[in-house]
């Protein structure tokens, strides 16, 4: 589109004038460099005529001032005497080499497709030639990685301004700098930071995807063939379709710029989860999984059908074990938002201290209920003796388990455990515990959940407007569900702290009781299998985040410097070569858009395209036939 509008601009010449809208275009604004570079690392053509069109053409005063669409054209595009020099067109043999070394490069052989490979395969050959013969000129994709890694920056950089003032104002936080009252130099802001890694990951990611792309393109013509004798295990790798993605994952590097926080941790662990979901879907589509089934021939044909019971669900038993266990024993590596959310909720098991309890006592906290706890674990779950039934008898409690003094001291007499004493003293009856768990905290979750899952239509409201009740039944649903399954995970761990000590010997698994009470807890997540899948991968994630934490404090292994930004890397290598094999593989479009966009290839959906362009080739191919068919059936007629 860019070269067209160049072409047209050559054609008009000199002669061609802006009109009153604007000032003329003289040979030194076509011609100066700082002039041209500055447009175009700020605003494309393109961008520029939709802001006339819908902006700067509504108001007279912008209107008079600001250069036209083909003046701005003009001086990107220099003097007409330089164009189609292979400067920023996208015509010329250098655009046709790329195009044709780009689709090279995306093919699976290294070759064109054949004429067996069907009219998709060509249709994509064609649609990835356009792409690079769109951005031919290295000028006008070098340009365009700029201005968007630009734009990145600018966008990271005042989104977090922007939180940095909301959580300031309204969540009452301050950062590291200003909670000390000193003033951080300019080098080491993490907003600035933060915005020079992403924006230079973007445009390191493009360059050498560039740079791969047409070094495989070049590997692969003939001239390089004494090359390739040479060095055939260094041909093979560059020659790979996969080379180019793998190689510009090293741009994930330039994450490293931002310092070693927890936002870094979890920028490297989220786009690893990604990957790995986008690397099973390529593998379970193409049969790799669950297999094929034989047909009539004895050869697969059809992929086998993942099992019913199959999905994200599963990771639940394990993600809540560890979470659960490191709440007890490694809270330091717990997320303190979960914590906050299960403690809050689980009043049932956690007394809050009674009203006529005197002020001049202490009364334990919540963490010091879980800490004795931890402590009742590692001391093998002593037994608890009533100081109601023997009140003359001293050390009733371990002198590590004197913070709960207050909440035994008035435990029930039937109560036999220690467990039981602490979480609920005034009960008796660990099943009748439980109910009352569910009574207390069925009704608020489905509340905040209601709420919640009212606040996410608000931007589908025409589905609300047209389908009302259809609408309102989902989302009661989703509460309803959604609350049964934390409920049910939740009273879950709590019962089993006291079945445990009851059913098992005290010094069988005393401290990995929390992890199994956790496991069991997990599996209430196949109420939610369906629709569940984004809370499921949220807890995952913060449960790798948990172990790896727990497993360098208790020197199961040793962290490696920046090894989450090599965990970055990886994960984009890896996302690189799922979208080359298969991008359907991604499911979501946003995410196809992004990596096409990431690439330099546009906004856009490649895989829609190609089926369009596809469907159109076997439409073409279809009249095609039926027009030969009838040539010959008129020629037979016409011979007999």
């Amino acid at each position: 589109m860019a070269s067209r509008a160049s072409a047209g601009a050559a054609a008009a010449g000199p002669r061609a004038s802006p009109g009153p809208r604007g000032p003329g275009v003289t040979a030194k604004s076509t011609s100066d460099p700082i002039l041209r570079n500055a447009l175009r690392y700020t605003i494309s053509a393109r961008e520029y005529a939709v802001l006339h069109k819908y902006v700067i053409s509504k108001s007279k005063t912008l209107k008079k001032r600001a250069p036209t669409v083909d003046t701005v054209q003009r001086i990107m595009d220099g003097e007409p005497q330089n164009r189609g020099r292979g400067g920023g067109g996208g015509g010329g043999g250098g655009g046709q080499a790329l195009a044709k070394g780009y689709a090279t490069s995306t093919g699976s052989g290294g070759g064109a497709s054949s004429g067996d490979e069907g009219s998709k395969a060509k249709a994509k050959e064609e649609v990835l030639a356009r792409i690079a013969g769109k951005g031919a000129g290295a000028d006008d994709y070098n340009a365009r990685a700029i201005r968007h890694s630009l734009r990145v920056f600018i966008a990271t950089g005042a989104l977090m301004k922007l939180w940095e003032i909301v959580s300031a104002r309204v969540l009452g936080k301050k950062q590291g700098g200003a909670a000390s009252g000193q003033k951080q130099p300019l080098h080491k802001s993490p907003t600035l930071r933060l915005s020079l890694s992403l924006s230079t990951i973007l445009l390191m990611y493009r360059l050498l995807f560039r740079f791969f792309t047409r070094l495989r393109a070049h590997l692969l013509d003939p001239t390089a063939a004494p090359f390739r004798n040479r060095n055939p295990r260094t041909t093979l790798t560059l020659t790979s379709p996969y080379a180019p993605a793998v190689g510009a994952s090293l741009a994930g590097l330039a994450l490293g710029v931002y310092p070693s926080q927890q936002l870094r941790v979890s920028i490297a662990v989220y786009a690893l989860f990604r990957a790995l979901e986008f690397g099973w879907n390529c593998a379970e589509d193409n049969g790799m999984v669950w297999g094929w089934d034989k047909g009539a021939h004895g050869r697969p044909d059809k992929k086998r059908a993942r099992p019913w019971w199959w999905g994200s669900w599963m990771l639940q038993p394990f993600a809540f074990g560890q979470l659960l266990h490191a709440a007890v024993f490694d809270r330091d590596c717990f997320p303190t938002a979960y914590g906050d959310f299960i403690f809050k909720h689980s009043t049932a098991y956690l007394y809050a201290r009674p009203e006529d309890f005197p002020l001049s006592l202490k009364w334990p906290k919540v963490y010091e209920i879980i800490d004795s706890l931890a402590t009742m674990a590692e001391l093998n779950w002593p037994a608890f003796i009533s100081p109601i039934l023997f009140p003359g008898k001293e050390d009733t409690l371990p002198a590590s388990l004197s913070a709960i003094a207050p909440l035994t001291s008035g435990a029930h007499p039937l109560i036999t455990s220690l467990s039981c004493a602490t979480l609920h003293p005034s009960d008796p009856s660990c099943t009748r515990t439980l109910l009352t768990f569910w009574l207390r905290s069925f009704t608020p979750l489905t509340k905040i959940l209601l709420l919640v899952y009212s606040a996410m239509v608000l931007p589908r409201f025409s589905s609300l407007y047209h389908y009302p009740l259809s609408t309102i039944q989902g989302i009661i649903s989703n509460a309803l569900r959604m609350s049964t399954f934390l409920t049910g995970a939740l009273g879950t761990w709590w019962s089993s702290i006291c079945f445990f000590q009851t059913w098992l010997p005290r010094t069988f698994i005393p401290t990995q009781r929390f992890f199994l009470g956790g496991f069991l807890a997990g599996f209430w997540a196949y109420l939610e299998k369906k629709k569940g899948r984004p809370i499921f991968l949220h807890t995952a994630k913060a449960s790798l985040n948990s172990l790896w934490k727990v497993g360098v404090k208790r020197r199961w292994w040793r962290a490696m410097k920046g090894g989450d930004v090599w965990v970055l890397v990886a994960a984009m290598a890896l996302t690189g070569v799922v979208y080359e094999r298969d991008a359907k593989a991604i499911k979501e479009k946003r995410w196809r858009k992004g990596v096409s966009w990431v690439r330099g290839e546009g906004w856009r959906d490649w895989v829609e395209t190609l089926e369009i362009e596809g469907d159109e080739a076997d439409e073409k191919e279809e009249t095609y036939e039926r027009e030969i068919d009838v040539d010959e059936s008129e020629e037979e007629g016409f011979r007999y």
